[in-house]
């Protein structure tokens, strides 16, 4: 039984050292344990917008009345788009590609 563990477990050491998982988190090589994670902008303009829309959503979204203050912003409108970029920008698409390979795994036999 011990065996057959050890073999599994050199499995998913295999799998996952194979491969280039683990590339969203980048390690910030610090005490505390923290990463960084890239945001791909073409200008500090487009920065400016995505954390002015994001800032915009979460006003509204804490308090819905907060759109009809006249003062609220000059330009009431949240870009939608640019949330949905920032979004697709942080899903980890490699570490969900070790996920199914491990979903794989599993299935071939009790870990």
């Amino acid at each position: 039984m011990e065996v057959q563990n050890e073999e599994k477990g050199e499995a998913l050491l295999e799998l996952i050292t194979k491969s280039n998982y683990f590339t969203k988190l980048k390690p910030q090589h610090k005490k505390d344990d923290s990463f960084t994670i890239p945001l791909k902008v073409s200008s500090y303009n487009e920065l400016n917008m995505m954390v002015s829309d994001l800032l915009k959503a979460s006003i509204i979204l804490i308090n819905p009345e907060a759109k009809s203050f006249s003062g609220f912003t000059k330009d009431q409108n949240i870009n939608v788009m640019t949330l949905l970029e920032i979004a697709l920008q942080l899903l980890p698409e490699e570490e969900m590609e070790l996920l199914d390979d491990l979903h794989k795994v599993y299935m071939e036999g009790d870990l």
